[in-house]
């Protein structure tokens, strides 16, 4: 099979065609004939708590796999299923139950936003189910999950805090930090320990401040890769375009933290126990306001990106590349390449969604 247009591989942006032979790319050529659409490899949306109506924060796995299935029609070809803070069981219950997407790849396996997080920077985190990182909980869900848990977002400064990164850390599983309100020596000493990803920078951090930096300019001047949400709703486009160029897109990653009201009308909806308001795309807690997670898809994130001023070169690393190498699968998806995996969006000059492949197959 031949797909041609403007290719956009690691660090360029060329004309010409894949060839593809079943779920594989066998080789990239360049050709000045190859017409005006933009071929984009997948993309990898490590931080996603559902869409379509649909979610992944109660363990149901019909849910999660309508969740990704909606996400794939908008070019998310690999994904983590996102819970929020929650009781022990109810973790323990979604680790088994999401083993078998995991195993099947309609799921890349389970980040767990919570519930190791700061009551000062809960967002809209359920603070009933907030507590202290456990090492006895992260052990038993790394161990019945057999490598489906590939995150767990923690604040740093909490007690425990460092003892728990540093063993997800050993245990092959990323330890992000946020909803934290650390310091900036907190979020150095998080990032010494094992964090290596920020958790939708800015988004449930304290603030950065001249004479206090906080975790947000400790993430951005770390090795940890910062994840950004980029709806224009959590963050302006001009401070997307800074923390992009800041940190650089080796090390920024566009997810869309959505929640299942994305693509949904206005209404009411639930997350993690409590009712979520969403009107005219904003999702907000309705006991307080809060901002609930995004109505954001992966082509609205990338097409925001280069409206805000970064190449698109840059903003497919940071939508495929970079977060597949986070999650240590570089190797098999995230770019354009011969011998990966056949996982392509075709985008128009407006970059709208025309075709998505997976696997050599149009999805």
């Amino acid at each position: 099979m031949r797909i041609s247009g403007r290719i956009v591989r690691p660090g360029a942006v060329v004309p010409g065609h894949l060839e593809i032979d079943g779920p594989t790319i066998i080789e990239v050529h360049e050709d000045n004939r190859a017409g005006d659409d933009i071929v984009v490899p997948g993309f990898v949306d490590i931080h996603c708590h559902g869409g379509g109506g649909h979610t992944f924060t109660t363990g149901d796995v019909e849910s999660a796999r309508a969740a990704a299935a909606f996400h794939l029609g908008h070019g998310t070809t690999t994904m983590l299923a996102s819970l929020v803070s929650s009781p022990f069981e109810l973790m323990r219950d979604a680790t088994a139950a999401y083993l078998p997407l995991v195993r099947e790849r309609v799921i890349a396996g389970v980040h767990y936003e919570g519930p190791y997080l700061s009551g000062a920077r809960c967002g809209a985190q359920n603070p009933d189910f907030l507590r202290d990182p456990s090492i006895e909980e992260l052990s038993a869900l790394v161990k019945l999950g057999e490598g489906a848990v590939r995150m767990v977002t923690v604040a740093p400064e909490l007690p425990g805090a460092r003892e728990a990164i540093a063993f997800l850390r050993d245990h092959g599983v990323l330890a992000a930090i946020g909803h934290t309100d650390a310091t900036y020596e907190q979020t150095e000493a998080g990032v010494a320990a094992g964090g290596s990803v920020g958790t939708h920078l800015f988004n449930g951090m304290r603030p950065p401040h001249h004479r206090e930096p906080g975790p947000v300019i400790g993430l951005l001047e770390s090795l940890a890769v910062c994840e950004l949400i980029a709806d224009n709703i959590h963050l302006h486009p001009g401070m997307l375009a800074f923390a992009a160029r800041s940190a650089g897109p080796d090390r920024a990653a566009l997810i869309t933290d959505a929640m299942d009201a994305t693509g949904m009308p206005d209404g009411t909806y639930d997350l993690g126990g409590q009712e979520v308001v969403v009107a005219d795309r904003v999702a907000r807690l309705a006991r307080n306001g809060s901002i609930a997670g995004s109505t954001l898809t992966m082509d609205v994130a990338l097409r925001n990106a280069v409206a805000a001023g970064i190449t698109l070169r840059d903003a497919v690393a940071m939508a495929s590349t970079t977060p597949a190498r986070v999650l240590g699968l570089d190797d098999e998806v995230g770019a354009l390449e011969a011998g990966l995996r056949a996982d392509l969006v075709v985008l128009d000059a407006e970059l709208t969604v025309k075709r998505v492949m997976r696997a050599g197959t149009w999805v």
